[in-house]
């Protein structure tokens, strides 16, 4: 789904655009609840890991999934990714390709049980948490600590694909980034599930020493949360002089490029964005602009890959 996200999603109380979309809000949650109860699980013999959000877009859900694959590839597990195809996600599912073997259908169920024929232990799914046909061993809850759930109302009224809640049903959360709100959003989350485990992560850059500190660039993005990918340069004092934001999985025509190019001449400034959305470029326009490579850290990693391991080997 190609959107660019209302501001008033992350006011920290409902405005009016809110209260007037509550209706629709309402309509879907009692489809969403239909659904729980008509839909029977099913679960395989593979291993599953389903990495997904609440809050819609920009929580760093296929970053981390990325790295779980890293963990487990290490350990000499046979692992591949699991996705919902969807024809304008073509950008994550690039990602997802060069870093390992994905299965994507029009029903992951389909994508598991092929994933479980040839061979496979663990199945990674970026996205699908909100998935009721397929019993997840593990299931991870991700976040931007900056924004954690802004008004904290269902779509459209607000940002969240389910209510926060929800949270009692699942094993892991994830907070992503810096926050002065950190120490309140795990109190809460904890009051709604003691027993849940909370870790904290952060973006680091992996190819930090071929960008020019002396230079100036334009930035430009089509994600959930492009201030995260402006705060990360700023972070290692990049200097930023222009930003062009773009609709969550934009499709870039000839004539954006054109017009991107222009202004980075404008400004004397170098060219860069993101690798989801450089995944998506012809190969003359890459030539003129770098992408940023990032991977996420996780604090107390080590008490992350214990638990990871326990509930694999259950």
């Amino acid at each position: 789904m190609r959107f660019k996200k209302p501001k008033f999603w992350d006011y920290k109380k409902p405005n009016i655009n809110s209260y007037l979309l509550w209706p629709i809000s309402f309509f879907i949650q009692l489809i969403s609840l239909f659904k729980i109860i008509i839909t029977k699980k099913k679960s395989t013999s593979i291993k599953t890991i389903c990495i997904g959000n609440i809050y819609l877009g920009g929580t760093g859900k296929t970053s981390l999934s990325l790295k779980i694959n890293k963990i487990l590839h290490e350990k000499k597990i046979k692992t591949c990714f699991i996705k919902k195809f969807y024809p304008d996600q073509i950008d994550e599912q690039n990602i997802l390709e060069n870093n390992g073997k994905l299965f994507k259908s029009k029903k992951r169920l389909n994508s598991l049980i092929q994933a479980d024929l040839e061979g496979y232990k663990v199945a990674i799914f970026d996205d699908g948490l909100q998935d009721n046909s397929i019993d997840y061993d593990l299931k991870i809850v991700c976040f931007n600590n900056k924004n954690w759930i802004g008004n904290g109302l269902l779509i459209p009224s607000g940002p969240l694909r389910e209510k926060i809640e929800s949270l009692k049903n699942y094993d892991i959360v994830f907070l992503n980034g810096k926050s002065e709100n950190a120490l309140e959003n795990k109190q809460i989350i904890l009051k709604i599930n003691p027993r849940i485990k909370i870790f904290e992560s952060n973006y680091k850059i992996k190819n930090l020493d071929k960008l020019n500190k002396k230079s100036e660039y334009l930035i430009f993005s089509g994600i959930g949360e492009p201030s995260s990918f402006r705060d990360i340069l700023q972070d290692n004092n990049i200097n930023v002089v222009k930003e062009i934001i773009y609709p969550d999985h934009y499709d870039y025509k000839k004539k954006d490029l054109e017009n991107i190019i222009d202004e980075a001449k404008k400004n004397d400034a170098k060219i860069l964005t993101t690798e989801k959305d450089f995944v998506k470029l012809s190969n003359d326009d890459k030539k003129q602009i770098d992408y940023l490579e990032i991977e996420t850290n996780i604090d107390n990693e080590q008490i992350f890959i214990d638990l990871l391991n326990d509930k694999l080997n259950k």
